[in-house]
Formats: C-alpha cells, structure tokens, sequence
C-alpha cells in the first residue's frame, strides 16, 4: 500500500470509529442517565461536552467561536490531506491520516451539537486526567509518530559509491 494510501485509509478508519462510539454510546444507551460507567479502578466512561479545543482550552460558547473552530479544523484537515498525499513514508502518511480524521472526527461533533462529545476518563487515587475520545487519542498518536518520523535520519540522496578497482 503507497503512504498516501496508508493515511487515507488511518483517517477513514478513525473516523469511523470516532463517530461510531459517540453515536453509539450518547444515543444507543441511557449513559447520559446512568453515568459513569466504570471500566476499573483507574477508567470511567462519563458525558463531557467539550466546547473548547484540546484540554477544555478556548472554550466557546457563542455561535461565532463555534463555526470558527469548526472553519480551522477543516483548514488544518484539507493542509494534512494535501501533505499526506506527498508523504514519502507510511509512518508520516499515518500520522497525518490519524491526525485528520480526529480533527475531522471533532469537527464533527462540534459543527452538529455545538461541542465535542467526549467519554474516557482516565484517574488514579487523586489523579485525573482530562475526558477524551477516539479522535483526541487519534489526534495524540498521530503527533507521536510526526515526531517519530521526524527523528528518523533523512534518505541518502547521493549515488552510492562503487570500490576503487584493483
């Protein structure tokens, strides 16, 4: 499969996964009513409507900061898709695919109800960390394997060079 393959197939996959387990969980079961559902000592799954970006930052609740994260999304989606589709890795491809689709994912949600559906709560004794979805840890993979990509050493582009002949 070429790299731009690869990420398009990462980003119709998080979405679809994405969209899927919101749609499944807010509206094919009573967890708005029977809430948190608990996964383990260190997992909950929880309603949160996030209006703001990453982390609840920026949160917007008028209609303008709304459409304007929805406007920025779709700009950063369609600048990964057209770097995916010149990625020269999988690895990149991949990010940019997952990265994409969570931004995608989001878009979503945020455009349809006016903020992103989020439900996994990770927490330990006093520790909690930040209520997220499938997109959001899409989103974070994606970033991880940009770096990874990035730490790999360039390809060589000079000839390699033949033996001195004896």
């Amino acid at each position: 499969m070429t790299p731009p393959r690869l990420g398009l197939a990462a980003l119709f996959l998080t979405l679809a996964l994405d969209q899927a387990s919101k749609l499944g969980l807010y509206f094919g079961t009573d967890l708005v009513l029977t809430q948190p559902w608990r996964l383990g000592p260190y997992a909950d799954i929880i309603v949160v409507w996030n209006k703001g970006v990453s982390y609840g930052l920026f949160q917007q609740d008028g209609a303008l900061g709304r459409w304007i994260l929805v406007a920025i999304s779709a700009v950063a989606s369609v600048a990964l898709v057209v770097w995916m589709r010149r990625a020269g890795t999988g690895l990149l491809a991949l990010a940019l695919g997952l990265i994409a689709g969570g931004a995608i994912g989001n878009a979503i949600d945020r455009a349809a109800y006016g903020a992103v559906f989020d439900f996994v709560h990770l927490h330990a004794g006093g520790w909690s960390w930040y209520v997220f979805n499938i997109a959001d840890a899409a989103i974070v993979a994606g970033v991880v394997g940009l770096v990874l990509d990035s730490l790999r050493p360039a390809p060589s582009t000079e000839p390699a060079q033949k033996p001195p002949h004896m």
